[in-house]
């Protein structure tokens, strides 16, 4: 029997195990999208408790958490101590048992705060005080200090077009040696389902950019001031959270209409939004590739499902799951449409239907053009599917239909400064996957250099020159 998460977890076999300690572990870390705070980043103050850390915002936590019975004010509360919340978390984790985050808590123990103890109720109190002594002795133990153990080299955060980016310019100023760059994510400014909610923010778009909008010219106007503003910022990507891809026919004098009415306070049809977000779509590809950035496409999730617990918690609290669309047509339409002009900058696509994976590990063939390598790229599990099983399809599908050497690898897609070990999880499965195949005679153990260097890539390399960091 093997030990629990000793060090060579999840490497099954001698060349796993090799793979792993002599090229996967060593790499730094290209986190190229994640949800962190820039303004944390900014002023590096030391956190609060291990409850801050792990519990604050951390919806996947609370899903755990209610479907335990838990109720609700231990998750999001603000009448219960730090404390109370640790100790029902640390009640819900024997029940995680197969569950990404049995895992995750443990490997952010041991790796963060050098605590080896299983987390259960018997144990919470010592490892809660623990990690409390840690972090209130250890001048280290801050967002920049976390960033450093964890041999951070670049992370790219997510933020609107109507963004200051003040927070950047100071992390910049103050010769932090991470980098840490914006990420152009201009959801808001193609969500025009609710008239005056899209009204709201067209008025600070408006402010921001120095541009009065009134047509749907202005609008394209100001969102391109922002954008040259994002990548004299240092941005390098933009990223998208769509339910599906929007591909419907439509002409200008439609989009000119369509803004009109919005602005007016009118609601619009489901068709007239469709077309709005079709045309939005691919002004800002078309933006991306004037000026050489990656686009990303987070596509698939039914978001805030629970219209109870979204008017009492708003959005990101835990309610959203896995969509079914059949989005198929509709993204090869769209990416269609800026090749045939060649505007198709290099993209990755995020499924979170595992039932798409064939379907979009065989999309990225149909785009390739020589350029450069893999550059429409499919991204690694995403959400509910970046755990051992979900990262585990993606990879084999991706090897059996295109070329898993050129993956740009694994990102955070978090709020925490605790979850970077989630590329080490990602790191330990690849290796895996390869080691399997070395001693199954499937790859020639004479290539081990060349596997080698293909691990090294996929942690490392492809990232740092695929988004030219």
């Amino acid at each position: 029997m093997k030990a629990f998460m000793d060090e060579n977890f999840l490497l099954q076999t001698q060349t796993a195990q090799e793979l792993y300690h002599q090229h996967a572990a060593p790499m730094p870390i290209i986190d190229y999208h994640c949800h962190l705070s820039p303004q944390q980043i900014d002023e590096d103050k030391p956190f609060r408790s291990i409850t801050e850390i792990w519990l604050g915002g951390d919806h996947y936590k609370w899903r755990a958490m209610r479907s335990n019975g838990v109720p609700e004010r231990f998750c999001t509360g603000k009448d219960t101590s730090d404390w109370e919340k640790f100790e029902k978390w640390a009640e819900t984790v024997p029940y995680t048992f197969r569950n990404p985050l049995y895992h995750w808590t443990h490997l952010e123990l041991r790796t963060a705060f050098g605590i080896d103890t299983v987390l259960n109720p018997d144990t919470a109190h010592d490892v809660y005080e623990a990690c409390n002594a840690r972090i209130q002795n250890d001048p280290t133990f801050t967002p920049r200090g976390l960033m450093r153990k964890y041999n951070v080299e670049t992370v790219c955060t997510t933020d609107d077009p109507v963004d200051s980016l003040e927070h950047h310019r100071r992390i910049r100023e103050s010769g932090f040696e991470i980098k840490v760059l914006p990420t152009w994510r201009p959801d808001k400014a193609m969500a025009v389902e609710n008239a005056d909610t899209y009204a709201a923010y067209i008025s600070r778009l408006s402010e921001v950019s120095g541009v009065g909008i009134a047509t749907f010219a202005d609008l394209v106007e100001a969102l391109q001031r922002r954008h040259d503003f994002f990548a004299e910022n240092g941005c390098r990507l933009s990223d998208h959270g769509i339910e599906e891809f929007y591909a419907e026919d439509y002409t200008q004098q439609d989009i000119d209409r369509i803004f009109t009415k919005v602005m007016a306070g009118q609601q619009l049809t489901q068709q007239e939004v469709l077309q709005f977000k079709s045309c939005m779509l691919v002004v800002f590809g078309e933006m991306d590739h004037a000026t050489d950035w990656t686009q990303q496409f987070h596509y698939g999730a039914i978001r805030d499902n629970n219209t109870r617990m979204f008017r009492q918690l708003g959005p990101d609290t835990g309610f959203d799951s896995i969509g079914q669309f059949n989005t198929a047509k509709a993204m090869s339409r769209y990416l269609d449409r800026l090749a045939q002009n060649d505007r198709l900058t290099r993209t990755i696509l995020y499924n979170l239907n595992p039932a798409d994976n064939e379907m979009v590990a065989t999309m990225l063939g149909n785009f390739q053009d020589g350029t450069c390598p893999g550059k429409i790229q499919w991204g690694s599990g995403w959400w509910f599917l970046d755990q051992k099983d979900g990262m585990t399809k993606q990879m084999n599908a991706l090897s059996l239909l295109g070329l898993l050497s050129r993956f740009v690898g694994m990102l955070t897609d978090s709020r925490s400064f605790l979850s970077y070990p989630r590329h080490e999880y990602f790191r330990r499965t690849l290796c895996n996957l390869l080691g399997n195949d070395v001693e199954n005679g499937e790859i020639p153990a004479s290539e081990m250099t060349r596997l080698g260097q293909m691990v090294e890539d996929i942690c490392y390399y492809n990232a740092k020159n695929y988004f030219k960091f």
